[in-house]
């Protein structure tokens, strides 16, 4: 970046961050909520981080309380007392739908703190293998107690144990989650983990998403059983419910990007907050310039929490899971599962060329000589590449005996490896900004290249992985189903169909792509692939009963907003199953469309 680039955006973005700059890092959490709730709890409990005596039991309440214990046993005649902690960033705003909100800003006009305080109990001297009764108690301030109903809980299993593992993503409050859910419980019964691969909801910030949004298809009901979301196909209203799924289930998330959160605000929408995330690097660069201003005596927590609020946080997301190691990648060991979760995933920008979009190929044209609203582009918040801090964390994992001892060696992430998805595109890389001006040094245009040969995912990730005989890599992004293998056995799975979908990119169907580059030419079209899957994979058509295209030829993919479909890990055979559910045909079964082995002969 230039000297004069530098200058201009951190003289121009002083002025409109050093006026919030200090506000998150003193501001008070205990706001009171406009939300006001009744004497229950807000989550069933869920499992966190098993162990093979322990396992960690967590729920959510409104109320701080006076005593929140897990009483388990045959007869629940042993008790765990919770630590109980605040949640420090959820809110609701004019877009929620909570409570008495059915229209936006009818109770909520601006974005206001809503408390929620979450429990978490450690389960210990169980026994793989046996499965032990529990249930929460919260009591509140005023005396009343709140009990759960009783589920149950185990230890990690050990190996050689057969487990029935859900694989999934991109749930986001979509149509048919409750739907697809409570057909995963129909048809599998109770499930021994999920493995999910990001975009748990859509907003991480806003409460309602999680617990109680007031369509009836929030995160924890549609996992718990209790969603209750009314679908409408060709007249037909069906409610669906979800699965009482996590209860008695451990959940390993990752991180997607609607994970991450952007730069604080109390005075604008938490929609705007989400996609206004700016790089780490251009927050720093705006620190130094202004740090006798904004931190005189120099505090480094000061300094790291004015970073991570002028530039783009995961906090609820990592106060709402208990994750081993490093929360925001880590690797478990499960039954004969060794997974590796990794933190990849970028900003989602549009792909819209108009003059009035910030996006991922180009700045908004009235936004080009003022900085501090530019969006830097499709950037990436965690570093994979080689060298990085994660990169060799990776390489350091998949060389442990933990994992190469593992039968299934598994590795999740968000960002798709191979995919005939529009969110495949551009590469996965560092954006490379072009900047044009006239002959009076004003900017005229502001875009951005991602070379392909720079796909870090490409590049760095998967020769690791092949190096250490991973056979199977979920992730998802494009709310599509379709597989892939690779020459040297590696299966991707993208299994994210369960909501909407962004549609499958093959034959005529083009992806949107940037027309040309700053010297007025055209862009290295290699880099952009308008169709199939850009990193040179062919998908595999499903081998049990592929859905048919308009010339009644099977398709190597699903892509419905119909359709739902779900995948199943099962490791006493070693195949994953994928299953569909047609919603405009609430009475129609559940249909196994495809089978593999994930260990290839």
């Amino acid at each position: 970046m230039t000297k004069q680039l530098k200058s201009a955006i951190l003289i121009m973005a002083a002025f409109l961050i050093i006026s919030i700059a200090l506000a998150p890092s003193v501001m008070s959490f205990n706001q009171q909520s406009i939300h006001k709730s009744a004497p229950q709890l807000l989550s069933d409990p869920f499992l966190q981080l098993p162990t093979e005596t322990s396992v960690r039991v967590v729920w959510f309440t409104e109320f701080p309380g006076n005593l929140h214990t897990v009483a388990y046993g045959r007869e629940l005649n042993f008790s765990a007392i919770a630590n109980t902690t605040k949640l420090s960033r959820t809110r609701e705003d004019s877009k929620s739908r909570v409570g008495n909100q059915v229209a936006e800003g009818a109770v909520y006009q601006k974005t206001t703190f809503r408390n929620i305080w979450r429990h978490e109990a450690e389960i210990t001297g169980i026994t793989p293998g046996k499965r032990v009764p529990y249930q929460v108690t919260s009591v509140r301030e005023d005396g009343d107690k709140i009990t759960s109903k009783i589920f149950t809980l185990s230890a990690t299993p050990k190996p050689q144990t057969p487990l029935k593992i859900l694989l999934t993503s991109d749930h986001q409050l979509k149509p048919t989650i409750a739907a697809n859910l409570q057909k995963v419980k129909e048809t599998i019964g109770q499930v021994d983990a999920v493995f999910f691969a990001g975009d748990l909801v859509n907003i991480p910030d806003r409460a309602s998403e999680w617990f109680d949004d007031n369509r009836g298809g929030a995160f924890f009901p549609c996992l718990q059983g209790s969603a209750h979301y009314e679908l409408d196909k060709n007249g037909v209203k069906t409610t669906y419910k979800g699965g009482d799924l996590i209860q008695n289930a451990p959940l390993f998330p990752v991180i997607g990007n609607h994970e991450v959160m952007g730069r604080f605000s109390m005075d604008r929408d938490l929609g705007n907050q989400l996609s206004d995330g700016i790089p780490r690097t251009i927050a720093e660069e705006i620190y130094q310039n202004n740090q006798l201003r904004l931190n005189l005596k120099k505090d480094p927590n000061l300094y790291q929490d004015w970073l991570k609020n002028n530039s783009f946080n995961t906090d609820t997301y990592q106060e709402i899971f208990t994750l081993p190691g490093e929360k925001k990648y880590y690797a478990i060991t499960f039954g004969d599962i060794r997974l590796v979760s990794l933190y990849i995933t970028n900003i989602w920008r549009s792909a819209s060329l108009a003059l009035d979009v910030r996006g991922k190929y180009q700045e908004k044209d009235s936004d080009l000589n003022k900085p501090e609203r530019w969006g830097y582009g499709q950037h990436i918040f965690e570093p994979i590449k080689k060298g990085s801090r994660q990169y060799n964390w990776l390489e350091r994992e998949l060389n442990s005996p933990e994992f190469q001892e593992a039968k299934y060696k598994i590795v999740m992430f968000h960002h798709p490896a191979h995919s005939l998805g529009e969110n495949i595109v551009p590469a996965y890389t560092d954006p490379v900004q072009q900047i044009e001006r006239d002959g009076n040094g004003e900017i005229t245009s502001v875009s951005y290249e991602y070379p392909k040969d720079r796909d870090y995912i490409i590049r760095d990730v998967i020769p690791l992985l092949d190096a250490a005989g991973v056979q199977l890599v979920l992730y998802g992004h494009s709310h599509l189903w379709n597989r892939f293998i690779s020459p040297s056995g590696i299966n991707f799975l993208e299994s994210s169909n369960v909501g909407n979908s962004y549609g499958a990119y093959i034959g005529t169907k083009k992806r949107s792509l940037p027309k040309g580059d700053t010297s007025g030419g055209r862009s290295d079209r290699k880099n952009y692939a308008p169709t199939g899957d850009p990193n040179g994979l062919e998908p595999i058509v499903p081998t049990i009963a592929p859905l048919l295209g308009e010339n009644q030829q099977p398709l190597p993919y699903i892509a419905s907003n119909d359709i739902t479909v779900f995948s199943i890990l099962d490791t006493g055979s070693g195949m994953v199953y994928s299953y569909y559910f047609d919603t405009r045909q609430p009475e129609s079964s559940v249909v196994k469309f495809d089978e593999f082995p994930i260990i290839n002969d």
